[in-house]
Formats: structure tokens, C-alpha cells, sequence
């Protein structure tokens, strides 16, 4: 079984600095890339529906995506958020272990060590 996920995550564009650091202060992920994206097109309540977002990457252990997804939705302000992870199927042995690190200590040792 795949220990690692990343999740992706869309917000709107003025949260996501906001969800990105709750992420990491409360140790559900480890690492939190916060992308631009230009046009989110989607069906809501019966109709085509475009804003602009931010899309959250997160890195993650398995481990932690119910509770991961149960605080996120705590804070969340869509009725619906997109929370979804994606296994990790390998990597860089050194990160894949920083991960573990920066979840379970109480202050993560930064990508340099």
C-alpha cells in the first residue's frame, strides 16, 4: 500500500494562504504549493458556473486523509470543497521521508534537513 498522497484542493483566491498555512501549522500535510488558476469551470446547482481559484497541492501521508479531509471542511467555506488525493507512487526517498518528519515532529526540519 502507498504510505504518501497529495491532495488537491481548490479555494478561493483570497484563502488560500489562509488554508495553505493552516495545513501545515496543524501538521496535516507537510508541504502546501498554492497554484493560480485563471478559470475553474464547473456545474453548480443546475448551472455552468467560472471563477478564478487557487489550487492547493499538498503532500501528505495516507495515513492522515480522514482527518485531513474532517478539519479542512471545518474551515472550508464552500458547501462542497474539492478534497481529493491522489497515491504517491514513489520519489525522491529523501523527501518521501521528510514528509514523515515535518507530520510527526513538532517542528518540521525544513527540505534541507
Amino acid at each position: 500500500m502507498t504510505s504518501y498522497c497529495v491532495i488537491f484542493i481548490t479555494v478561493p483566491v483570497d484563502k488560500g494562504e489562509e488554508i495553505g498555512e493552516f495545513i501545515v501549522r496543524e501538521k496535516l500535510g507537510a508541504c502546501v504549493n498554492i497554484i493560480d488558476v485563471e478559470n475553474s469551470i464547473y456545474w453548480w446547482k443546475g448551472n455552468i458556473e467560472k471563477d478564478k481559484e487557487k489550487l492547493l497541492i499538498v503532500k501528505t501521508s495516507v495515513k492522515n486523509i480522514e482527518k485531513f479531509i474532517k478539519r479542512v471542511k471545518e474551515i472550508h467555506p464552500y458547501t462542497v470543497p474539492e478534497i481529493i488525493a491522489l497515491p504517491i507512487i514513489g520519489g525522491n526517498e529523501d523527501y518521501l521521508k521528510w514528509i514523515d518528519e515535518s507530520l510527526e515532529n513538532e517542528k518540521g526540519g525544513g527540505k534541507d534537513g
